[in-house]
């Protein structure tokens, strides 16, 4: 078939179609249409006239369950932004104008192209990159130490291979090599030799890179627009980049909290512990020697230890953090854990943030009833997302009710509620949602969030000097987050 025919049969078939009717199919002359409504879209099979209409409204039903398996929504952009992922699977499907006897977990690995001796190569491959990089240092060492045994001596450094050139160039040579490779096994930056006059041909470290900015350099000089890719960046980096600018003082406190929780579905604590420290950063060394006036209002029982420089027995009496010997300073420019408190237990009253995932079994599959309640009313939690594991290959939920929003990643087969605050005035919600599966199917449930008030009622409330006893300017910077909350 030729491309015109193929545009003429698709500019023919709105004008055929007629709403109306409850018909699934229209025939002309020659062809066959089959379709099927997808919200505001429309999957359409073009077929001969003399073909299996059941085995085509088969193959239809197989390429609209293809759909929500790599789009979000069923919208014009959202398929135009997947087109090649939904025609790679879609080939799966039709071959030369036949249907292939496949489902949909066979095309999910089709398309993936999952291999095993792919999987074998890489980390044999992995594993001699790891083993050439152990020999590398270890030679780097070793070259390292026999120059220092040389120059300890008086004698010339001898020449590890200078790729043609002298002696002396060689040693210098080597030498820029083993101190940049183990540059991050020495504690003192130690300071570059005097380069050799005359052409080196030394391995450059990172001209690669180099390169690759001065060609993204051109393009955009030349008008193109560069999308910097955040794929590789660790979670921290990039709550980083989106961390608002604070306000330090030369005083500066950072109050971190971390939760671990693991609750059962059927109700329970099974282990809850939270670890929380108090860092000290001193920007401007006139403020060295000072205390910290510590508030406890805690009343769940933590257990609190100070740094062993901190006077121990000064805490105790009158919750002021200092130095023990008092003429001495904190170190300035530089974070200093001065208070750390642990609190392990089961009760399940400590709960800050209560899950209850209920699967009920119906006729078409499984009713998910979620909800959330936050039992500490003095907290406010920040953006929110209970994530929901949901079964592979059966396309995407159907919502019931929800407060808050919802996304629906069918990559990793997870439903994530999104709620970008929890506190006393909306401290408890639902979410229901329908899907073919299994009780079991909707477990672990994770939850993560961050939040500017600590769990445990630990505060700094003023800072003063040593000598006079007089107020000093400070600023506090606290977050309570999440390392593992989830429930079995």
């Amino acid at each position: 078939m030729t491309r015109t025919r193929i545009e003429g049969l698709l500019a023919a078939f709105p004008k055929l179609m007629n709403t109306g009717k409850q018909h699934t199919f229209v025939e002309t002359e020659s062809v066959r249409y089959v379709y099927q409504p997808m919200e505001k879209l429309y999957m359409v099979l073009i077929t001969t006239k003399n073909s299996n209409i059941l085995e085509d409204l088969e193959t239809l039903r197989l390429f609209s369950r293809v759909i929500p398996e790599y789009c979000r929504a069923l919208e014009e952009n959202e398929i135009s932004e997947h087109c090649f992922d939904l025609i790679f699977a879609f080939d799966e499907i039709v071959a030369l104008g036949y249907r292939e006897n496949v489902n949909l977990a066979q095309i999910r690995t089709f398309t993936e192209m999952d291999s095993h001796e792919e999987k074998v190569f890489r980390a044999v491959r992995e594993t001699q990159e790891r083993e050439a990089k152990a020999e590398m240092r270890r030679k780097a060492k070793e070259l390292q130490q026999a120059r220092r045994d040389a120059e300890r001596q008086g004698k010339k450094a001898p020449g590890f291979g200078g790729f043609g050139s002298s002696a002396v160039s060689g040693g210098s040579t080597a030498a820029m090599i083993t101190e940049t490779i183990i540059e991050t096994d020495k504690p003192k930056v130690a300071p570059a030799p005097a380069r050799p006059s005359g052409p080196s041909k030394a391995l450059k470290l990172g001209a690669k890179g180099k390169e690759v900015d001065n060609f993204v350099d051109k393009l955009k000089s030349e008008g193109e627009t560069i999308m910097s890719s955040n794929i590789g960046k660790r979670t921290s980096e990039a709550t980083k980049v989106h961390a608002p600018p604070i306000n330090m003082e030369s005083v500066h406190m950072k109050i971190e909290e971390k939760i671990t929780l693991t609750c059962g579905r059927d109700g329970g604590l099974q282990n809850m512990e939270l670890h929380g420290m108090i860092m000290l950063r001193i920007s401007d060394d006139k403020f060295g020697r000072i205390r910290l006036h510590v508030e406890n209002e805690d009343k769940k029982g933590v257990q609190l230890q100070t740094h062993p420089n901190v006077d121990k027995k000064l805490f105790t009496a009158e919750s002021l953090i200092g130095l023990k010997n008092p003429e001495k300073s904190f170190p300035v420019n530089s974070d200093v854990g001065v208070l750390k408190w642990r609190l392990q237990t089961t009760e399940e009253s400590f709960i800050p943030l209560t899950i209850n995932c209920w699967p009920s079994e119906s006729g078409n599959g499984c009713d998910v009833n979620i909800e959330y309640e936050l039992q500490e009313d003095n907290l406010e939690l920040n953006d929110v997302v209970i994530t929901i594991p949901l079964p592979s290959g059966v396309g995407a939920p159907v919502i019931g009710e929800i407060d808050g929003e919802y996304r629906h990643d069918s990559r990793r087969n997870t439903l994530e509620w999104c709620l970008p605050v929890i506190d006393a005035k909306n401290k408890s919600g639902s979410l229901e949602f329908s899907i073919p599966g299994q009780p079991n199917d909707f477990f672990p449930v994770q939850v993560s969030f961050i939040s500017k008030k600590n769990y445990c009622n630990i505060q700094v409330t003023k800072v003063t000097q040593v000598d006079g006893n007089s107020p000093v300017r400070f600023s506090t910077e606290t977050t309570f987050l999440v390392d593992k909350y989830e429930i079995l």
